[in-house]
């Protein structure tokens, strides 16, 4: 795939622009963290490169990259844990793109269900149902079906919340091998020492591009310092809009 450019990029909704005048170019087969306070319009920016957006202002351009050639995983992953689904059909899920909605498994994509839950630890899980796992045990799941769409863009937006330890350090190194296959990682973090470790390259955003470049660059105390600033200056802006003036005092009849 080419790089995905953004040209002058502004983001929001009902005229209220999150992502202000943001422009620069994410290399093909590159992982990068973007990393911001909160409310600097991380999320915001994926949910646009996945196409669930369109800008206010600017230009996404995609290099080439169709809807189907990408994987997005959310915040919040939206599934019914009471629907009699098991994780085998849910990592198989990410076949559907290649092989129709009702087509069904063939017995090459079970074995590549069977791999891809190995893969990520849950060797074994396949008829397991999805509502009598853990948190962790369910992201994986997630990260699986992100695999089995073999998409040539990968867009995560805070993947290892809110589950344990060793899951977060274990999905953190299957993300970190996916641009050696070839795909664009762009992951919203929150752990920098994830990012340092991990991440080459990092947005630092705070609804305009503060940094963007190397990580050892864009994560320094003064970007982040700056970055922290900005979210505090929207703070105060919101509070000083919001505020009412007090209540005149009564006068004397």
């Amino acid at each position: 795939m080419a790089a995905l450019t953004l040209s002058n990029l502004s983001l929001g909704y009902d005229r209220h622009p999150a992502v202000q005048r943001l422009s620069g170019v994410f290399a093909p087969a590159s992982l990068t963290a973007v990393v911001g306070p909160n409310g600097s319009g991380k999320s915001t920016l994926l949910k646009a490169l996945a196409g669930h957006s369109k800008p206010l202002a600017g230009a996404i351009d995609r290099g080439g990259v169709r809807p189907a050639e990408i994987a997005y995983l959310p915040q919040a992953h939206g599934l019914d844990l009471k629907f009699p689904l098991s994780l085998g059909d849910l990592v198989g899920f990410g076949l559907m793109g290649r092989r129709g909605l009702f087509s069904g498994f063939r017995a090459e994509d079970r074995r590549r269900i069977s791999d891809l839950m190995a893969e990520v630890g849950l060797e074994g899980l396949e008829r397991r149902p999805i509502g009598s796992v853990s948190g962790g045990q369910l992201q994986r799941a997630l990260f699986a079906r992100v695999m089995a769409q073999d998409a040539k863009l990968v867009l995560l937006d805070e993947p290892f919340n809110g589950i344990d330890a060793r899951a977060a350090e274990d999905l953190a190194q299957v993300m970190a091998h996916w641009p050696q296959q070839g795909r664009t990682v762009i992951a919203v973090l929150h752990d920098l020492d994830v990012v340092r470790r991990l991440c080459p390259q990092t947005l630092v955003l705070a609804r305009e591009a503060v940094a963007w470049g190397p990580t050892d660059q864009a994560v320094s105390s003064e970007q982040l310092t700056r970055a922290r600033r900005l979210a505090e200056s929207w703070t105060a802006s919101s509070d000083t809009a919001t505020v009412k003036p007090p209540p005149r005092p009564l006068e004397p009849a």
